[in-house]
């Protein structure tokens, strides 16, 4: 006879609401006490399945990032044949992703920075870490599209890799603001203009 108890709690499902919750108010304003009530389970039961909050919240963010709305920047720059055709499929989906109302607005990982205080640097480290990894892609990939005649010489792929990532930050706040797909279309496309020529 099978001996000890089941599991109290679906992993998945808690770790969704954690992550709801990480995602609408930040990991500052965020709670135990929250987390317990949104997660169904003991403060305990948190601590062993998740080890603390940071724990938690670090798993909550790299599960974020293997999710459609998390890993949407990272897929469009593997699967598109052009640095072009990536910016524009990253930006015109975060139009869309950003302000879709069946999870919170924006970015998880733009918006759980705010308000992050000194004794919990490492978690704005963490986050700003994943933020510049973004932007190193950027750079990498505009810095190949160049060497392949895609971008002219005189273009500046860390410049552009830069202004991409700000737009798109820009979009994630806005989207919290209550901007709509239409609205943040329109900014997709008006920085898409900004695109360089190719070589020429």
């Amino acid at each position: 006879m099978k001996r000890g108890r089941p599991p109290a709690f679906d992993r998945t499902t808690a770790l969704a609401a954690a992550t709801r919750l990480f995602w609408e108010h930040g990991y500052e304003a965020t709670t135990i006490g929250e987390l317990t009530r949104a997660m169904d389970i003991k403060p305990g039961s948190l601590y062993a399945a998740f080890g603390d909050k940071k724990s938690l919240f670090k798993e909550v963010v790299h599960a974020y990032g293997l999710s459609p709305v998390g890993a949407f920047i990272g897929t469009a720059l593997e699967e598109e044949r052009t640095a072009h055709g990536a910016f524009r499929r990253i930006l015109r989906e975060a139009a869309a992703v950003y302000p879709d109302p069946s999870h919170p607005a924006g970015c998880l990982t733009i918006s759980a920075a705010t308000n992050v205080t000194v004794q919990d640097a490492d978690i704005s480290t963490f986050l700003s870490d994943l933020r510049n990894a973004n932007l190193a892609a950027f750079e990498t990939r505009l810095t190949t599209a160049q060497r392949q005649g895609e971008l002219s010489a005189a273009a500046n792929p860390r410049a552009l890799a830069a202004y991409f990532a700000a737009i798109i930050q820009g979009m994630s706040q806005r989207a919290r603001d209550g901007a709509t797909a239409t609205e943040l279309t329109e900014t997709a496309e008006l920085a898409l203009a900004a695109w360089p020529p190719a070589q020429g």
